[in-house]
């Protein structure tokens, strides 16, 4: 029953993912990924809050699993950092990686701080 969670956490977490995308990228004339930035960034906060709110396993498999996992992409965020090395943008691409390990881990222990202070 469980896989059922995470497949309806992930039904959402998909097409929000590419709309997210789509609407941040379209807003940004620019080579830097930002729709990209953006949803794994959201989505490493929307899971921190969930690990220091949600005991109940059962949300955080429908939420953190499901939705988080199908919204936060490490294969678009590597392909899009060799595709900005190799096409020339080399100072993107450093920018990209250690910005999104950075911004992603600070938005993780935010979400997890807010998660406790706010439901814990």
């Amino acid at each position: 029953m469980n896989w059922l969670l995470v497949i309806a956490g992930a039904m959402a977490g998909a097409p929000l993912r590419y709309l997210t995308d789509r609407v941040v990228q379209s807003r940004h004339d620019a080579v830097f990924p930002w729709g990209t930035f953006v949803v794994n960034v959201a989505g490493c906060l929307v899971l921190g809050v969930l690990t220091g709110a949600v005991p109940d396993e059962r949300w955080r498999l429908l939420l953190g699993t499901g939705l988080c996992g199908a919204l936060t992409t490490y294969s678009t965020f590597s392909y899009e950092t060799l595709r900005l090395a190799e096409d020339g943008a080399r100072g993107y691409a450093a920018l990209n990686a250690v910005a999104s390990v950075v911004c992603g881990t600070g938005a993780a222990f935010t979400g997890v701080a807010l998660g406790r202070t706010v439901w814990g």
